[in-house]
This record gives C-alpha cells, structure tokens and sequence, in this order.
C-alpha cells in the first residue's frame, strides 16, 4: 500500500494536435490549496488562445482550425470548472488525459506531486522491458513470472524482488529518463515513490507510442499484462469505458499512518477502440477509506470524458 503529497497546479490542453497497492491551448487552473513545494499559486486561472488564434481566418469567418480551437477552449473551461467545483467536496486529487488521435493534453493539478503506491509498479515494469531490451533478449521466465504478479495481481514480494534486480532507486531512476519522466522521484521504499499525473500520461504514452525507448515486443506485452488485471483491481480508469472499448489500467491504494491512516487511492490506465485512444491518470490523498477514494478517482476519470467529448 502508499502515499501522497502536492506542489502545483496546472492544467491544460494542447489543440495542435499526446499503487503500493497488493496491486494547448493552454490553461492555468484553479486549486484549492496554496500551499506548493515552491510557495503561493494563484487561485484564478488564465487562458491562453495565442496559438488557436494563430490560424489565419477565411474571408468570411473563422478558419476551420479557430472553429475547432474555440470549441476546444470550451470543453476545457468547462471541465475545469466542474473539476474545480468537485474538488471543493472531495479529498485532494489530480487528473490528467492524454488523447493519442490528435495529441491534446489536458491535466488539472497537473504538477501536484503525489505518492505513487503500486502505479510505480508500471515504471518497474517498464524499466525491465528496458534493461531486456539493452541486453538484446526476452524476459528471463522467472522475470516474465515476477512481471506477471507484480501487475496482475499487485503483487509487492514480485515488485521488490525485480527492484532490486534493476539496481533499486538509481537504477529506476535511469530508466525514468529514458521514458521522459521529469517529475518523479524514486525512493528506496518504492510505494513511495513521488510522481505527477503529468508524468504518468507521459508513461502510459510511451507504452504505445512508436516512438518510445520500448520495442513493439515490449509494448504489446505491457498492454497484455495490463489489461488482464485480477478482477477485484479492475476499477478506475476502466470506468470510464463505453461497451466495446478495450482498458489497461494499474490502480494503487496505500493506508498511510503519517497521514492519520487516510488513505492513496490511484489508478493509471488506457482506454482505446477505434475511434478512441486515450490515456488517464487520476492521484489522490487523504481519503477516508479505499472505497471512498475509488469514488474520487472514477468520478474525476468520468468528467474528464463527459466534458472533452472523446
């Protein structure tokens, strides 16, 4: 089980269009809280069309590109109304969503850093499909095992026994850059490990983008592996699944006696059929209990679909 903590908050949306648990357009959005690891935020949000705008106008109106960023700038100032809105009810959270099909970003709280529980366990996973691929093999059959139970089942014996195989929080911490994180920080307790919803997006991303440091090979095992969790670790980002629409996801919870047992609940997944192609990461802290906190983050999960309309 793990843990949670905050800094920043930061949302926005590109339209140029990219647990320990047993298992532009631009925008700058509101938050509840001051408090950051570097000081004051601002309470009011700006937005900036600067770049929307920059698409020429036809002669008799709008340009189909202002007509699109405009409708975009839309759905983003309502979701971030609504999050800001939830928020105001709800234990601290962060949300972010990463549309493959046309590269917009959308994150609210974006920067907030929280602890990981077992969502690291995808940066431990992906960190040995890396060192596999540096030694130009497979995973070993007691690494695919171990691969098996840490993300399948959560399994944190699993998780510790390849962390220390992949030279614990250095050797992760090598791997991160590689896949680009920038804001994760490991820590030698791995459920502790401190990461942005930001930062996940970006993960998630590089296990499909063919552009990543993975192979296809591991790719498609990563997608595998985390889309055929046990049944009782199947919520969150799956929830937001229409009928038809395949999910991979890596939830984390974590009971934390500094924070008066309050509970992490995270979950980090993928939701993809033919027209869509997203990935979604929602961090959360101090909250009652676990059931409780699914409740924030599936809530969180759903408004991010049910105001950018993907």
């Amino acid at each position: 089980m793990q843990c949670v903590q905050r800094t920043g908050v930061w949302i926005s949306a590109v339209a140029a269009f990219a647990i320990l648990g047993g298992v532009g357009l631009v925008a700058v959005g509101m938050m509840r809280h001051q408090h950051t690891d570097g000081g004051t935020v601002p309470l009011a949000g700006t937005f900036d069309e600067a770049q929307a705008l920059a698409a020429s106008p036809t002669p008799t109106g709008p340009s189909p590109e202002q007509i699109a960023a405009t409708k975009r700038a839309a759905q983003v100032k309502a979701l971030n109304a609504a999050l800001t809105a939830y928020a105001k009810t709800v234990p601290e959270f962060s949300v972010a969503v990463l549309d493959r099909r046309t590269g917009a970003r959308f994150s609210f709280r974006g920067t907030t850093k929280y602890e990981t529980a077992s969502v690291v366990k995808v940066q431990v996973l992906s960190c040995l499909l890396l060192t596999a691929q540096d030694k130009d093999r497979s995973l070993t059959s007691a690494e695919l095992a171990l691969a098996k139970l840490m993300i399948r089942a959560s399994d944190n014996d699993a998780t510790t026994s390849l962390f220390l195989r992949l030279g614990e929080a250095s050797g992760l911490t090598s791997c991160n850059r590689r896949m680009g994180l920038t804001a994760t920080r490991v820590s030698s307790s791995w459920g502790l490990t401190r990461t942005t919803v930001n930062d996940q997006v970006k993960l998630l991303s590089q296990l499909v983008d063919t552009r990543s440091p993975l192979t296809v090979k591991s790719r498609n095992l990563a997608f595998d592996l985390m889309s055929t969790v046990e049944r009782d670790q199947n919520w969150g980002v799956p929830v937001v699944a229409a009928a038809g629409e395949k999910t991979t996801v890596k939830n984390g919870w974590l009971p934390r006696e500094t924070e008066g047992d309050k509970w992490i609940i995270n979950t980090v997944g993928r939701v993809t059929d033919g027209d869509t192609d997203v990935s979604i990461a929602v961090l959360s802290h101090d909250n009652a209990s676990m059931p409780s906190g699914i409740k924030v983050v599936e809530k969180a999960a759903k408004l991010t679909r049910q105001y950018l309309k993907y």
